[in-house]
């Protein structure tokens, strides 16, 4: 027997597996490098733009997050139900981020990506009602969605806390670089969204809702994977 998903029911699947299929190229690349890399270690003053700029680039092409909140916003129908998901995501990932950098707190980068691997991993069982099929317990979303930003916000930070930054200007740099990323969040999640509508007004989106949320637990097991061989090649134990 064969299963081949039709019309707008491959939105989802494809969604999913085009993200997974990054993880096979840049799996332990979701950093800043390049021209990017440079500029942020050259600037000493205020730049606020430039890091904006920085942040919202760093968000729209970070498959990790993308693929958590994907999860996130996958069965909410009301655009002031996922501003209000959002918004908890939104505020737990700035807190860690600016105490992150500003407080240098110091994190394995490896351990913190493979976690938030394993966010997406967890959004995606609850939304195939994982956690009451199998363990008969409801958990609190919001409270889940909050907690998973501020793990989310410590992995940016700790991209930005392999550079050497200028204390001149740091602290407008670091609110600039977050706003950017609320920023390439909400472009990102609005297309999505649409996107999600559409499929949403065809019969075929609960048939295949598990399928698409298979898919995208396999894309978290795959980063946390990747992450956590990765912390243990480059441990000395």
């Amino acid at each position: 027997m064969t299963f081949v998903l039709k019309g707008p029911a491959r939105f989802g699947f494809c969604l999913c597996t085009v993200f997974i299929a990054l993880f096979s190229l840049s799996a332990f690349g979701h950093t800043i490098e390049g021209s990017d890399a440079s500029f942020v270690e050259a600037i000493d003053g205020p730049a606020i733009f430039p890091f904006m700029y920085l942040g919202a680039k760093h968000m729209v092409t970070g498959y990790d997050h993308l693929l958590f909140l994907v999860g996130v916003i996958f069965f909410l129908y009301r655009p002031k139900h996922v501003v209000q998901y959002v918004t908890l995501f939104a505020i737990g990932h700035s807190i860690t981020l600016l105490l992150g950098v500003l407080a240098d707190l110091q994190v394995n980068a490896y351990i913190i990506d493979a976690i938030i691997g394993f966010s997406i991993v967890y959004k995606a069982f609850e939304n195939i009602d994982g956690f009451k099929r199998l363990f008969g317990i409801d958990p609190n979303t919001r409270i889940a969605v909050f907690v998973f930003g501020l793990f989310h916000g410590l992995g940016l930070a700790t991209k930005l806390q392999e550079f050497e930054l200028s204390a001149n200007g740091l602290v407008t740099n670091i609110i600039s670089f977050n706003i950017g990323v609320e920023i390439g969040q909400i472009l990102a999640l609005s297309a999505v969204f649409i996107a999600l509508s559409i499929w949403r007004s065809n019969p075929s989106f609960l048939k295949h809702a598990f399928v698409t949320n298979t898919a995208l637990m396999s894309g978290g097991f795959m980063l946390a994977g990747f992450q956590l061989s990765a912390f243990f090649l480059q441990s000395p134990y």
